[in-house]
C-alpha cells in the first residue's frame, strides 16, 4: 500500500495546493469584506442608514461566504484524497458553481454599495 502511495504523490501535492489556494482564496475575501466595511465606518463618507446596513451586510455576507468555502475546500480535499487513493476521480462542478453563485452575490453586493454611495 505505501508503493501506491509513492505513486499517487504527485496526485496528493497537487490536491494539498489547491486546498491550499481555496485558503488563500478565503482569506482575500473575509480581507474584502472586513476592509469594505471598516472603511465606510472610518473614511466618513456620507452615512445614510441603508448604505450602512448595505456595509453591514457586505462584511457578514463576505465571512459567511469565507466560512462556506473554507468547509467546501476541507470537504472537496478529503473527497479527491480518497479518490486518488482508490483510483477514481469526478470533478465536482457543483461546489465550483455554488461558490461562483455565492460570488456574484458578494459582487453584486459591492456594486450596490458604489451605486448608492454616488445618490
Amino acid at each position: 500500500m505505501e508503493k501506491d502511495q509513492l505513486k499517487y504523490a504527485q496526485q496528493h501535492l497537487a490536491n494539498e495546493r489547491t486546498f491550499l489556494a481555496w485558503i488563500r482564496t478565503v482569506i482575500a475575501i473575509v480581507g474584502v469584506g472586513f476592509l469594505a466595511t471598516s472603511l465606510h465606518f472610518t473614511i466618513g463618507v456620507h452615512r445614510d442608514a441603508r448604505i450602512d446596513l448595505i456595509s453591514i451586510v457586505l462584511g457578514m455576507f463576505a465571512c459567511a461566504l469565507g466560512l462556506v468555502i473554507t468547509v467546501l475546500a476541507t470537504f472537496g480535499y478529503l473527497q479527491k484524497k480518497r479518490q486518488i487513493s482508490e483510483g477514481t476521480f469526478r470533478p465536482s462542478s457543483a461546489h465550483v458553481i455554488l461558490i461562483a453563485v455565492f460570488m456574484v452575490i458578494l459582487l453584486s453586493m459591492i456594486i450596490l454599495y458604489f451605486v448608492f454611495i454616488k445618490v
